[in-house]
């Protein structure tokens, strides 16, 4: 065979016979050349970023480098936690090793540890409940930072008790009046306010895309009808957030946090718990994967955006192929504590904690805290809200 035969290999794919012995070797020298050691960017990546090394050889319990915070915080760094009912358990992790979480509405002095935990003090930095959407996170800062009045957001009547549409199961059986609940609403927004102010970092957990609003633009906590209200079709209107309104959202949020508070940082997760209904008209499973895929593309994206804000990924090591599910409930959405240790040692080892300190130990603080941490040990189960929709499954 001379070189002359093989000419033409390069620009044609059907080749004679006789050619195609020539071809092999010609494409086998081209990428072997292309292939030579440190001559492309793969070539010097660490074992993690590759998924054989970084997660199937690792396994569940040799995962490493998931996160590493980006931030030098002060060594007495405090965390104010929000979000849906995932962030419970970074506030509690937080809690329990004695670490700054800042509980900006604390349960008035001498209330017992159990109603404390009925009427929702500890569980977040401030009384909001679970907030499960941005457009949610989003209203309650426009409130704080005065650009919405207190009492415009909706009050429910049912029953002669009457409920906030911001965080209906707040009070177990509703406020006496729309006066004591708009009152009850001022001091969450305090405690918010405070719990942003006294934070160095802010973390958010976002739980859904869906959601409910008035035709007003309202955004509701829960569906009008199944935690309080009554549901009117021609005021109530589903909506399930797409990508861009979920980043505007985010932004404004941002805007709002670091104008009440220069120094704070952002923080945000995904929480790996599955939907318990759809509204949207599709499967379950179709719609969390959706919820959950926006979800996370919105934060990483907010997190390459702004140096001030950065993602952690409790959704992926909960979910990823490496756990093969076991760190769900037979439920398969519940998560069991084992996973949520996992987690937070993520959590805790990827902290850069080196910082000067700059905040005083409070005497005050310190009882709030102690108190909340009894409250978690009486009762380890979650406030969520969402969870109650499984009550209208007819079957």
């Amino acid at each position: 065979m001379d070189r002359q035969s093989c000419g033409v290999v390069p620009r044609h794919f059907a080749l004679s016979q006789s050619c195609q012995i020539c071809h092999s070797v010609a494409v086998f020298v081209f990428y072997t050349g292309a292939m030579s050691k440190n001559q492309n960017p793969y070539s010097d990546l660490p074992p993690t970023a590759f998924w054989r090394t970084g997660v199937a050889e690792a396994g569940l319990f040799g995962l490493k480098n998931l996160w590493s915070s980006p931030w030098e915080l002060p060594a007495d760094a405090r965390f104010s936690t929000f979000g849906s009912c995932f962030a419970q358990h970074i506030s509690r992790a937080l809690k329990a090793r004695r670490m700054g979480w800042v509980d900006g509405e604390p349960a008035p002095g001498g209330t017992p540890p159990d109603l404390a935990r009925d009427f929702n003090y500890g569980v977040f930095s401030a009384r909001t409940a679970n907030i499960y959407t941005a457009a949610q996170l989003l209203l309650l800062l426009r409130m704080v930072a005065g650009e919405v009045a207190v009492d415009v957001p909706e009050v429910w009547e049912t029953e002669g008790r009457f409920r906030d549409s911001l965080r209906p199961a707040i009070e177990p059986t509703g406020f006496a009046s729309v006066a004591e609940a708009v009152l009850s609403r001022r001091a969450m927004l305090r405690g918010l306010k405070r719990a942003i102010e006294g934070a160095d970092v802010f973390v958010f957990t976002l739980g859904l895309t869906e959601g409910w609003e008035s035709m007003s633009g309202q955004p509701y906590a829960a569906c009008p009808g199944t935690m309080g209200g009554t549901f009117d079709a021609g005021w109530h209107r589903f909506v399930n957030y797409r990508h861009a309104s979920i980043r505007q959202a985010l932004e404004e949020s941002l805007a709002i946090l670091r104008r009440l508070n220069p120094a704070i940082h952002l923080l945000l997760t995904v929480s790996p718990v599955p939907l318990t209904a759809t509204a949207s008209g599709g499967h379950v499973l179709s719609a969390t994967t959706y919820s959950k895929s926006v979800l996370r593309a919105v934060a990483g994206e907010m997190a390459e955006d702004h140096a001030v804000v950065d993602y952690f990924p409790s959704f992926e090591i909960i979910t990823g192929p490496a756990t093969r599910s076991a760190f769900y409930e037979p439920n398969l959405r519940s998560v069991v504590p084992e996973g949520v240790e996992v987690v937070m040692g993520h959590f805790f080892n990827g902290l850069s904690l080196t910082g000067p300190a700059r905040h005083g130990v409070e005497a005050a603080a310190e009882a709030a805290l102690d108190a909340a941490i009894a409250r978690d040990m009486k009762d380890e189960e979650l406030a969520c809200e969402e969870a109650a929709l499984e009550a209208f499954n007819a079957t």
